[in-house]
């Protein structure tokens, strides 16, 4: 089962389009991980000698180690790449919040960097292989929809954004200490189960949104600013929350059986993705919690 983000679900920590397996991590002294446990082993023989990604003199029963080799993704090559990408979101934001003031205008060109930036997600979900100029491009744009956003939010909730920070930073934390400590396991029956609830959510989501574009639902119908719309909210945040237990889970296999470095641009652009919807489901939240005080 892979990941339910588009990065990963598309191309993500697989080979040849196939499944990356949620198995157990390899015992030291076990046997050997089979193609099956390995989303890098090809099909046949011994799967360490057959895997490209795998370490020079890994003997069959061995348990897979982290790459040492130059040309293998490390933790560190994400983390400089997930920072290179969140910087450059949080760049655009800040321009666009101190260049461009609450207007019809800003509006528009906000809804406009939304598209493009959901067209670059698109396209770099879509290829086989990471281009850095799509995913910086993307995380240059969906930065400008968010600084005017989030300064539209602050200007009728002062503070607002501040505190979605704060909550996205908590959820993240919160997520990857319960995914390091082993409360969470993601299986692939996790996967199913989650993924199928993000889907039917988006689903609806989406028929909420025409309901509310045809005046159906003037006040907003699932995504009001009363009880409903902050239960949706919460839901909304928890799905976020399984994204990232997914992601974290598809960057440890990929260090883990040796992943190209390239696929480190993958992993950030998949974080980033994860993050933003975390953010604007967290800042619409505290609106309307501010709201009703």
């Amino acid at each position: 089962m892979r990941s339910s983000n588009p990065v990963f679900s598309r191309r993500g920590f697989s080979r040849d389009n196939g499944y990356a397996g949620f198995n157990a991590a390899p015992q030291a002294g076990g046997p050997a991980v089979g193609t099956q446990g390995n989303p890098y082993a090809q099909q046949g023989g011994n799967p360490y000698a057959q895997n490209p990604y795998a370490q020079q003199g890994l003997q069959q029963g061995a348990p897979p180690q982290a790459p040492v080799t130059t040309g293998r993704m490390t933790m560190d090559d994400v983390v400089m790449r997930s920072a290179m990408t969140l910087g450059t979101v949080v760049v655009g934001a800040v321009l666009a919040w101190a260049l461009l003031p609450v207007s019809s205008t800003s509006y528009g060109l906000a809804i406009g960097s939304g598209l493009v930036a959901f067209v670059l997600a698109m396209v770099q979900s879509f290829k086989r292989a990471a281009t850095p100029a799509l995913i910086i491009g993307y995380a240059a744009f969906e930065g400008v929809f968010l600084g005017v956003i989030s300064e539209m939010y602050n200007s009728v909730w002062h503070g607002a954004p501040f505190q979605a920070v704060l909550g996205t930073m908590a959820v993240t934390g919160a997520t990857l200490l319960v995914y390091k400590a082993g409360w969470i396991r993601v299986t692939a029956r996790y996967a199913r189960i989650g993924l199928t609830i993000a889907i039917a959510f988006v689903a609806v989501m989406a028929v909420n949104l025409l309901l509310v574009v045809f005046g159906v639902a003037p006040d907003g119908g699932l995504r009001s600013s009363g009880p409903l719309g902050a239960i949706v909210g919460i839901l909304a945040i928890l799905i976020g929350a399984f994204f990232l237990t997914l992601d974290f889970k598809q960057i440890e296999d990929g260090i883990t059986y040796g992943a190209p470095k390239e696929e480190a641009w993958l992993a950030a652009f998949g974080l980033t993705m994860t993050l933003v919807w975390i953010y604007v489901e967290m800042l619409r939240l505290v609106a309307i919690f501010s709201g009703r005080d």
